[in-house]
């Protein structure tokens, strides 16, 4: 086997682990659900991840190890406590991935930071200068390629366009401000609206179908998301004269359902002309990005 890396991707619905070579390509990959854990009961979670990075290691050791994890987290002291794993807080997530894997490097990254960096380098953002990553599945989690390079910021959070406010007046958002773009552009937070508005539907697969067939209801839930998504990513762009955008997670699934109407609401937002050039694209690699960036960000450059 040549050189490669062992990255793994923490998530509240899934922790997912592979051997990545120095070219980007997937050379063995495995998932498996992430286990309920009441808060407290942080080694349910804990040992998951140990077996399922055990599994995956093999008789090669990796050139390198890196963790993308959902946030907030601390890459200094190694720590992540992310907001859809109750049962880690303060977690120190290096210190147990480095007993598995003694005396190789260990890289924490966030998810989102890592699968922007995994689009940029083997997928949909390939070439662009300044990118914004966006996941929007159950959260919205955002991350930054800025001159060509990944952007962590000097606490590794940068990039959260889920926490950026766009309805002062809105719902409460778990961050504890409202009106984030999270409050209502997340699959939850869509099925949620609808609901309120009449849909019975089960989840946000089912209001991408209904949307689809034309349902009234499940149309308008997706404009108003667009809606949301398109001020935050208008306001980064004003921000951080972004190329591109790039958007992948479950809910970008939907396709043109929710493009078509997000294109159409970021040029109505664009009002100056270096804004008026971006780019919007869906992701390209699946639920591979997240890996793949948080092999590219281990190795060296």
């Amino acid at each position: 086997m040549t050189s490669h890396v062992l990255a793994a991707d923490i998530g509240g619905t899934k922790l997912a682990a592979a051997l990545i070579a120095e070219d980007g390509s997937v050379l063995r990959r495995k998932e498996v659900p992430t286990p309920a854990a009441p808060p407290g009961g942080s080694e349910v979670v804990s040992d998951a991840l140990t077996r399922l990075l055990r599994e995956m290691t093999g008789d090669a050791p990796p050139v390198a190890v890196s963790v993308a994890s959902a946030g907030p987290l601390d890459p200094r002291a190694g720590t992540v406590s992310p907001v859809n794993i109750p049962a880690w807080r303060d977690f120190p997530v290096l210190a147990r991935v480095s007993e598995v894997v003694p005396g190789v490097p260990v890289r924490l990254i966030g998810d989102a930071v890592a699968a922007a960096a995994g689009e940029h380098w083997r997928g949909a953002g390939r070439g662009s200068d300044s990118m914004l990553g966006i996941v929007v599945s159950t959260g919205i989690g955002g991350g930054l390629v800025l001159g060509g390079a990944p952007f962590t910021g000097p606490t590794g959070n940068a990039g959260h366009i889920g926490h950026v406010v766009v309805d002062p007046g809105g719902a409460r958002c778990p961050c504890g401000a409202t009106g984030c773009v999270e409050t209502i552009a997340s699959g939850p937070s869509m099925v949620r609206w609808a609901h309120a508005h009449g849909w019975t539907g089960a989840d946000a697969r089912d209001l991408a179908e209904a949307a689809r067939t034309g349902d009234t209801t499940a149309v308008a839930a997706f404009h108003r998301a667009a809606a949301a998504l398109a001020s935050g990513i208008v306001a980064v762009a004003a921000l951080c004269d972004l190329d591109q955008v790039v958007i992948g997670g479950g809910v970008a699934g939907a396709g043109d359902v929710l493009f078509t109407p997000l294109r159409d609401a970021v040029a109505a937002r664009a009002h100056m002309a270096f804004i008026r050039r971006l780019r919007i694209a869906p992701a390209a690699l699946g639920r591979d990005a997240g890996l793949v960036g948080a092999a590219r960000m281990a190795l060296p450059a």
